[in-house]
């Protein structure tokens, strides 16, 4: 039985060793050099007697990055991925929580490094791919590996403020890897174009997946994705054929005109996740590349980034919401109710997660992470641990699972409970608009929407009244240049509120 994700990369690279495994379009690397590169930085940790540690990983998107998180692993300890497009304020607040002795770090990233307030040792990868591999220490730290040890700690924002590391350790990225990978009918003729920061949770879609099947990625610059067309270009020219993107990045391309002037020829999937998919720009998708195979998926960072998926297999209309389906195999979501009790047909309730994916928890954070993973309510004979994930869902006469809102998106207004997604859809459904994102003005209690379109705001505004009960109508419509995303490529609505 498998217990390491290390185990792929160790059959792969016996099948295929020359063929390329992760490229940014300029550098390359092959499955034989992320290998040894690995085991280099492997042997240089276990020189360092440092074992079952944190380790942070400073770099810039780069197949080196992964390497690097992979030679982590080889020497039993696991990653923290750090960036220079996160703010230092938050890199160091990561830094202070996971108290780690080792940070490695490449060119680019060296000087921001040091002025860190990191006490442990800074070091080059490429200064640790020097290192001569003791295959017998690194043959030792794998046998006496566990599926359950870690093997990364991914920062997600906490409301407070104070970021959350998300534990994830090998049984889980196994399980995940594998379900996926079924769902998705990856194999080794999948080229992947990685949209995802390798400090998101979400570029486990195609890491592990390319070890697994001996596939290949690349890593599309992020600059690209101002750019639609180029980077349409850049999927032809590498000739990607499977995505996994947030649904904003999608959008970039349908909304912005991409289409008018050429398609991703090589397309065969396309899998979606991060927000509701607005079914007007999903439809120009389908009507581009009818025949891709058009999969949603939903999932919070806590059960392994991604637990349930829809295979598109009939037409939405717009203003409709696709569904986020069912539950991977060796998972269950448990939809429950205010009485903690299983939401009736119809009836919203949270959506709640058990099963391999489950996270062992937030990193140095036992009170969030017995607020968040408690005990089922729904099994009072042994210890078996849920976790609630925020989010509130239902499930339609098909019996498919529909995300209805975050709890955080909840609002009272007027006398009434309004899930601002659900504004966003009707919004998103009409023409001329390409993006919103609608947020509360808690001091002065009122419903703000922000949109990027051709449409008037005038005439957004009365098309909207006409949509919609006139409790949900926005007390303001703003018209911007451009819709504000976070890293993960999520409406960054903490931005949105700072607009007015």
């Amino acid at each position: 039985m498998q217990n390491n994700v290390l185990d792929y990369l160790k059959d792969t690279v016996l099948k295929k060793p020359d063929k390329s495994a992760f490229s940014d379009g300029t550098d390359s690397l092959s499955f034989l050099e992320v290998y040894s590169q690995s085991r280099a930085v492997g042997t240089w940790l276990y020189k360092k007697d440092i074992y079952k540690k944190p380790v942070v990983v400073f770099m810039n998107k780069h197949p080196k990055t992964v390497t690097a998180f992979l030679g982590v692993i080889t020497g039993g300890c696991f990653y923290i991925p750090v960036d220079l497009e996160m703010p230092a304020m938050r890199i160091e607040l990561i830094i202070q929580n996971v108290d780690a002795k080792v940070m490695i770090c490449d060119n680019n990233t060296a000087a921001a490094a040091a002025e860190l307030n990191f006490s442990g040792e800074i070091v080059l990868y490429d200064d640790l791919c020097e290192t001569t591999v003791e295959d017998e220490s690194l043959k030792q730290i794998h046998d006496k590996a566990l599926d359950t040890d870690l093997i990364y700690v991914v920062f997600t924002s906490g409301s407070t403020g104070i970021p959350k590391g998300v534990t994830g350790c090998h049984r889980s990225a196994i399980d995940y890897t594998e379900q996926l990978s079924e769902i998705l009918r990856f194999g080794e003729d999948t080229i992947f174009g990685n949209q995802a920061p390798l400090y998101f949770d979400a570029c486990m879609k195609e890491i592990y997946p390319t070890l697994k099947f001996g596939a290949t990625t690349y890593l599309i610059p992020r600059n690209l994705f101002l750019f639609p067309v180029k980077l349409v270009e850049f999927l032809n020219q590498y000739q990607i054929n499977t995505l996994c993107w947030v649904v904003s990045a999608l959008t970039m391309i349908s909304a912005f005109g991409a289409f008018e002037n050429l398609v991703p020829e090589y397309l065969r999937t396309v899998a979606f996740v991060g927000e509701v998919f607005p079914v007007r720009q999903f439809n120009r998708w389908k009507k581009a590349l009818p025949e891709v195979d058009y999969v949603n998926l939903y999932g919070p960072t806590e059960g392994t980034g991604v637990c349930c998926y829809y295979r598109v297999d009939r037409e939405f209309a717009a203003g409709e919401v696709l569904p986020v389906g069912r539950s991977f195999k060796n998972t269950e979501i448990l939809l429950l109710n205010d009485r903690n009790e299983r939401a009736a047909d119809g009836e919203e309730g949270e959506i709640c997660i058990r099963g391999t994916c489950l996270s062992h928890g937030y990193y140095n954070d036992r009170e969030r992470t017995k607020k968040a993973f408690v005990q089922n309510p729904l099994n009072q004979m042994y210890p078996e641990m849920i976790y609630r994930t925020g989010d509130i869902g239902r499930y339609n006469d098909r019996g498919e699972l529909v995300f209805v809102s975050r709890k955080d998106f909840q609002i009272k207004h007027m006398g009434h409970r309004i899930e601002l997604e659900e504004i966003e859809v009707y919004v998103n459904a009409i023409e001329d608009v390409d993006m919103a994102g609608c947020i509360f003005d808690n001091k002065k209690k009122k419903i703000m929407l922000y949109y990027v379109g051709k449409i008037s705001e005038k005439d957004l505004t009365i098309t909207i009244k006409n949509k919609v009960p006139r409790y949900m109508v926005p007390n303001a419509v703003y018209k911007i240049e451009g819709m504000p995303f976070t890293p993960n490529g999520k409406v960054d609505r903490k931005a949105l509120e700072k607009i007015n």
